[in-house]
């Protein structure tokens, strides 16, 4: 990493920004122009290699069919996890379009669409009164509860799991090992 360059200093009898080094409003000093300089030259530095691959096409093409295949897998992981319990589906799925927007421009706006949305619901769920958000998360656990209970009643106790758990699932109504 290259050193920052040196600031010029400032005319005299001026206020140097808080941003270039110059006294905060409050009293306290701020961050040193080379100080943001050099972080963002960091910040560049972390991405230089794409540079590099962008620069050229045929690598540039392979980094992107690379890309496009991770993605992919995560969203596919993740469409065939989420009937499973626990976390898998949702966390995978966004992944899988993060990875998707570090290079197209559609899942990039896809991904700030899903976050919009998320942002929207968290309000949405904040303003509503305690008993109502209390009640959706009983319903939630519920849900999920049931679904543990389906699976199992379906598919039985995983093989994998000691012997001792499977005896302690099998303890639950409809559950047969």
């Amino acid at each position: 990493m290259q050193p920052a360059p040196p600031v010029p200093p400032a005319p005299e009898g001026s206020r140097t920004p808080p941003e270039q080094g110059g006294d905060h409003p409050s009293g306290r000093t701020g961050a040193t122009r080379s100080g943001l300089a050099a972080r963002r030259a960091e910040y560049r530095d972390r991405w230089e290699w794409r540079a590099r691959i962008r620069a050229d096409p045929g690598k540039h093409r392979i980094y992107r069919v690379v890309v496009a295949c991770v993605g992919v897998f995560l969203i596919l992981l993740g469409a065939a996890t989420g009937w499973l319990p626990g976390p898998g589906g949702i966390p995978l799925v966004l992944a899988g379009l993060a990875v998707l927007a570090s290079e197209f421009v559609w899942a990039h706006r896809l991904l700030k669409r899903a976050r919009l949305a998320v942002h929207r619901f968290t309000r949405w769920a904040g303003r509503q009164p305690l008993w109502l958000r209390l009640t959706g998360s009983g319903v939630g656990v519920a849900v999920a509860l049931g679904g543990a209970w389906l699976f199992l009643v379906v598919l039985g106790p995983p093989e994998v799991l000691p012997a001792g758990a499977i005896a302690l699932l099998d303890r639950i109504p409809g559950v047969d090992s």
